[in-house]
């Protein structure tokens, strides 16, 4: 379990996130156009998991948008933006927004991809949401760089994460 805080506050975590080196955990998510999205479908290439509470608060859009101009720049990489905000608001956001560079997908229906991942938040008032992290996955589904942000209003560190993949 990672102790991390919200507004300086401590709040923990159901696991600890996959170590480098470790194959990434397999996940069943949900896309926005309500099709089913697993690690097996973007298998052959780099992903980076921009993982967050939700879209609707200023930091996570942040983040989101951060990676939408980044990733069109990247080869053989996808940037999988993963909440348990519901599809709908996903696509509602990624329509306001303009944003097009990016996969969103939910874990809405089971929160097991939290679980799975060890990010799920489990006491305070983001009970149940996904902390604040980066997993960057290189193409033989090996996690080569992880970020659980420390404190949930911050940003993640995304010149670290891009790095990774150098």
């Amino acid at each position: 379990m990672a102790t991390i805080t919200l507004k300086g506050n401590p709040i923990t975590t159901s696991g600890e996130l996959p170590s480098n080196g470790e194959q990434a955990p397999s996940f069943d998510l949900t896309a926005v156009d309500l099709s089913s999205k697993t690690l097996d479908d973007f298998k052959g290439q780099n992903l980076i998991l921009n993982i967050f509470p939700s879209v609707d608060t200023g930091t996570c859009a942040a983040s989101v948008r951060n990676f939408n101009k980044t990733a069109s720049d990247l080869e053989n990489t996808k940037v999988l933006c993963i909440s348990r905000d519901l599809p709908f608001a996903q696509n509602r956001f990624c329509g306001a927004e303009g944003i097009d560079n990016v996969v969103m997908l939910s874990d809405f229906n089971t929160g097991k991809f939290g679980k799975d991942y060890g990010l799920e938040i489990t006491a305070g008032p983001l009970n149940g949401l996904h902390s604040r992290c980066i997993v960057v996955v290189n193409p033989e589904g090996k996690v080569i760089y992880t970020e659980q942000v420390a404190e949930t209003v911050d940003e993640p560190d995304y010149e670290a994460a891009l790095n990774s993949l150098k």
